[in-house]
């Protein structure tokens, strides 16, 4: 899942100045599961606003929805079902930077601005916990390292073996974090693979990585091309 937190409230209300009439659009996946930008977030950042508005005598109209994916243009034009977009002067989304940046595109017209700053992909470790666990190198090595990602948890992103530095299983640029290559290591002795770590990898293939990046499945290939 994609991580994000909430940006500094005084940069938020910063960005939104000079507008009397605000829509905060929330969205309910990602950013609602790690408690940054779902419906219960974009509630208290409207009443923090108003608040805000009131105590400096500005009369702002700030509305508030929520809707499942901003990352997908089928849930952003559903947007129109519920609210005229025209009736504001600027949204403020909740969602990553992604939704962002589709919302900006199919509202070309409106002034959209992020409340969120998006961190990583990660999962859940527990209640109120994520960490990161993929940097989206689009040339994984998964299968030769039990499963954890030397490019993500090694701080060096060391793809061979860890580095000098490690001590006692732990990272020699942050003492507190295992070494990802002992992780590795002990991850593939319990799998019965460890002849796995004979295996050498070549540099990352950066030119798998376009920026920006663009995939259409191959039942879809013949629309985009045609």
């Amino acid at each position: 899942m994609i991580v994000a937190k909430r940006k500094p409230f005084n940069e938020i209300k910063e960005s939104v100045s000079g507008a009397s009439r605000i829509l905060i659009l929330g969205c309910g996946t990602c950013v609602a599961v790690c408690l940054a930008g779902g419906e219960k977030e974009v509630a208290i950042l409207a009443s923090q606003l108003r608040m805000a508005f009131q105590l400096e005598d500005q009369n702002v109209q700030i509305d508030e929805l929520t809707i499942e994916r901003q990352c997908d243009r089928e849930f952003i034009e559903q947007i129109g079902t519920k609210v005229n977009v025209d009736d504001y002067d600027l949204i403020l989304s909740t969602a990553c930077a992604a939704g962002v940046q589709l919302l900006s595109d199919v509202f070309d017209h409106k002034v959209v601005v992020p409340g969120l700053n998006t961190t990583f992909i990660g999962v859940a470790e527990g209640p109120g916990v994520w960490t990161e666990r993929c940097r989206a190198c689009s040339d994984c090595v998964l299968a030769d390292t039990g499963g954890i990602c030397p490019v993500t948890i090694c701080a060096k992103e060391l793809l061979n073996g860890p580095c000098g530095g490690a001590r006692n299983g732990k990272c020699e640029v942050d003492p507190e974090k295992d070494c990802a290559w002992v992780l590795i290591y002990n991850r593939l002795e319990k799998l019965g693979r460890l002849d796995r770590m004979k295996q050498i990898h070549a540099p990352k293939r950066h030119s798998v990585q376009e920026h920006p990046a663009t995939i259409v499945h191959e039942a879809y290939r013949q629309r985009y091309t045609v």
